[in-house]
């Protein structure tokens, strides 16, 4: 089971000097703009609730003005919530003393911002090591820590220049590679990219993906752009007026959007490149698999007539993938009173992970006329795909429309 790192609980985050009113006036119901003319008070965050598991990214992402930031910066404090609770690893930020939010902030979280915050005055090395520095690591030290981490960012070689001699990208990786120097737990990135040109963008998202392979950091990133939320989110939290309208992967975010916020947000997404192989394929008895070590020709045959296709995957008893079995050679080998199917298999055929991508499974099918096949890293079978079903993602068409698949487990593919 997955550890939580950070759990947010009926969080609401009111400015103003009468909070108290209006957190009774919007518990009872009554709406922002209505609290704001009774009060003069403006709710920021509403009754957010949501988790954060160790090792993810977690993606807040919404409009301007609809609370993203406000809510990053209740999780370090920076921001005092109203009312609510706060968790990291158990302790409550909310009631946390002086000394214990001075550590939090010290040794569990580091900040990354928009306008990376460094030192103009300072070279790049110095900037890294400036967190060190204010925790009173010696400089030989701090200094040391700070090569090895900008060498991890890409920013070997820069490290006595001035930030003012690097790019946007360049000086967003020092903003990186000082909040890393400290070794936190959780990384908040408060529209860490946004400044960025968007080439640049781009390539900080891809080094930041492949930053967290090596790290395993639990990462809380707000952005207002939809396409960088399902990029980089292992899960996506959308936020309007201060509410979290929805939580939940980019694909649930994409097949099912809570309401039409939501849904105006994801509907000119390119669907193919987020939906992946796991959710489309199919598993189960739905593919009728073989088990080469007891499954022989007229099994074969039997299962392909009930399922009305003329192929099926083979696995051995452990359900590692052994190959795929066409009707004719299946037929051919009954007929000579063979009992094993071994002779038959096809084995030279795509596998893929269940994280492939829609639009990254259609080239396959160019020069292989059988369902893709769905393996895990044990070349244990998962599933199939067939091509009308990555056809449907690519087009934008659901499932359903183009696939008919009997109660019973049978058909799987209306183009055998």
């Amino acid at each position: 089971m997955e550890k939580t790192k950070i759990a947010v609980k009926d969080l609401y985050l009111i400015f103003g000097s009468k909070k108290k009113e209006a957190l009774r006036l919007v518990k009872k119901g009554v709406g922002k703009q209505e609290v704001l003319k009774k009060t003069n008070c403006t709710i920021a965050v509403k009754n957010a609730n949501f988790d954060i598991k160790d090792g993810e990214i977690f993606v807040v992402m919404g409009l301007s003005g609809s609370g993203k930031s406000s809510l990053i910066r209740c999780l370090n404090r920076l921001n005092m919530s109203t009312s609510g609770e706060i968790l990291v690893n158990g302790k409550n930020v909310v009631s946390m003393d002086k000394q214990q939010l001075t550590d939090l902030r010290r040794k569990e979280m580091a900040m990354v911002f928009q306008n990376f915050g460094l030192l103009p005055h300072r070279s790049v090395v110095s900037n890294t090591a400036f967190g060190l520095e204010i925790h009173g690591v010696e400089k030989e030290e701090r200094e040391k820590i700070a090569m090895e981490t900008l060498a991890t960012v890409g920013l070997q070689g820069y490290e006595y220049k001035m930030t003012s001699e690097l790019s946007g990208g360049m000086q967003q990786r020092v903003g990186l590679a000082r909040a890393l120097t400290t070794d936190p737990e959780v990384l908040l990135m408060d529209e860490a990219f946004s400044a960025l040109d968007p080439l640049i963008r781009s390539n900080m998202q891809d080094e930041l993906l492949d930053l967290q392979k090596k790290l395993k950091k639990t990462i809380v990133f707000i952005t207002h752009d939809l396409d960088e939320a399902l990029k980089l989110g292992d899960r996506i939290a959308i936020m309007k007026d201060g509410e979290i309208v929805q939580v939940g992967t980019p694909e649930d975010i994409l097949v099912e959007p809570a309401d039409d916020y939501v849904k105006a947000f994801v509907e000119n997404v390119d669907r193919s490149a987020i939906v992946t192989a796991g959710s489309i394929m199919f598993t189960g008895k739905e593919i009728g698999k073989l088990i080469l070590e007891k499954d022989g020709p007229a099994l074969a045959l039997r299962r392909m007539r009930e399922r009305g296709v003329d192929r099926l995957p083979v696995v051995n008893k452990s359900n590692v993938f052994m190959g795929w079995v066409k009707a004719q050679e299946v037929a051919e080998l009954k007929r000579q009173n063979v009992r094993s199917l071994e002779t038959i298999l096809i084995d030279e055929v795509p596998l893929v992970d269940p994280n492939t991508s829609a639009a990254d499974l259609l080239p396959l099918f160019i020069d292989h006329i059988l369902p893709i096949t769905v393996v895990n890293s044990d070349k244990e079978l998962l599933g199939i795909v067939v091509h009308s079903s990555a056809i449907a993602e690519v087009i934008g068409k659901e499932r359903g429309e183009v696939i008919q698949i009997k109660e019973d487990g049978g058909t799987y593919d209306g183009e055998n």
